[in-house]
């Protein structure tokens, strides 16, 4: 059986669990997930760090987690694309023979006791320079970036504010389902237009959580995950895009995401199409994120993830696919591209309980970094049919 797949998943308490590093979580993540699979953690051969905002997580973790004469061992910095394009690294060293079972571990504690979740991502140093200018207009936070997107796909597809409502009422509802999610209680459209603004048009509940935890997977050779304690989940397919939008004019951004190029490219790795997709666990740190990424995978058409949204297709039991099964980072929780990473595991295993899908053949997982500067995506599936 030729191939890669995920063998271990551990996942930390996540959320406003506070007292412990980025470092500790990454490393207790690690020790988890070679116990799901049935691994010594010395039997690790390499090891994939993504940090977060959180300093102090780097390679040296192979010291707290007492692993040596590793074969892989490097950090993977590309914000949320970072975990599924250290999957892929992962994959491609096991598959060239280079490793032969890699953590991929993400983990960050932003959150301070007594101090709002939204410090955790206030600007720094203001920046130089023209990127100074965008400081000036008020385009120094992430958040204004996006904001910036959603405005510009209002204005050319007349995307509505309540549009964007629908993804955070059906993603909540998924939540309600998922009983380690950060947020369960269920949301109305009205909840989300009542809720205050962030950075207009973007509400509240148009952003996702802050949080502090750790996940990681174990990635390791198709055959060899076989024999392993839990049901393999196979790494179909991967890639990456970078388009790095500015925010220039003849710029695509707002309207066309990195999505576009990677999804197609690795869902011929894959050997499917978006038709075959059951499940798609996206990232979204913002509701646009996901409707943009809907809509360049090609689940609608362009300009149409609106009215996708609205007429109830993310809902639990109601569209072809299922999105965001555990809430995401909406209201599931934020571990930058592992929220979608681990949910997609748990949908491919067939653990998710009350909310698993009633279809999992095909689960594509994306990952986003920076505001529509990068895009990474992942095609698995629980059953080998047919791989990179």
């Amino acid at each position: 059986m030729a191939g890669s797949a995920i063998a271990g998943l551990g996942v930390t308490d996540v959320g406003k669990v506070y007292g412990r590093t980025a470092r500790d979580f990454a490393a207790d993540a690690v020790r988890r997930a070679c116990a799901d699979a049935g691994l010594r953690t010395s039997e690790l051969d390499g090891l994939l760090v993504t940090p977060g905002l959180s300093p102090g997580l780097d390679v040296s973790l192979i010291v707290d987690l007492g692993v040596r004469e590793l074969k892989l061992l490097t950090e993977i910095g590309g914000d949320g694309t970072s975990v599924c394009a250290a999957v892929s690294s992962a994959a491609m060293a096991i598959d060239a023979g280079l490793a032969t079972t890699v953590a991929c571990v993400f983990a960050d504690a932003p959150l301070r006791r007594g101090t709002s979740a939204g410090a955790a991502f206030e600007p720094g140093e203001p920046p130089a320079g023209f990127e100074g200018l965008l400081g000036d207009a008020g385009l120094a936070s992430v958040h204004s970036r996006f904001a910036l997107a959603a405005h510009r796909h209002m204005e050319t597809f007349g995307t509505t504010s309540e549009q964007l409502g629908a993804i955070a009422v059906a993603q909540r509802q998924w939540a309600a389902g998922n009983p380690l999610a950060q947020q369960r209680e269920p949301i109305t459209l009205a909840d989300h237009q009542n809720s205050r603004l962030i950075a207009d048009p973007l509400r509240l509940l148009d952003c996702c959580l802050v949080s502090n935890g750790g996940a990681a997977v174990i990635v390791t050779s198709a055959a060899r995950a076989a024999s392993l304690a839990q049901p393999p989940v196979h790494v179909l397919g991967f890639a990456q895009s970078h388009p790095v939008h500015r925010e220039h004019r003849g710029s695509g951004f707002g309207l066309v995401s990195g999505a576009a190029e990677a999804g197609r490219l690795a869902m011929r790795m894959a050997g499917t199409g978006i038709g075959d997709v059951d499940i798609a666990e996206l990232y979204d740190c913002f509701t646009i994120a996901v409707l943009l990424t809907l809509e360049d995978y090609g689940f609608c058409g362009k300009g149409e993830g609106g009215p996708f949204a609205e007429e109830g297709n993310l809902m639990p039991g109601r569209g072809r696919v299922a999105v965001n099964t555990g809430g995401g980072q909406l209201s599931g929780c934020y571990l930058w591209g592992m929220t979608p990473l681990v949910e997609a595991v748990i949908q491919a295993r067939g653990t998710g309980g009350d909310r698993q899908a009633a279809r999992n053949e095909v689960i594509v997982v994306s990952g986003n970094g920076g505001a529509f500067d990068h895009h990474s995506t992942l095609v698995l599936g629980p059953d080998r049919r047919g791989g990179p």
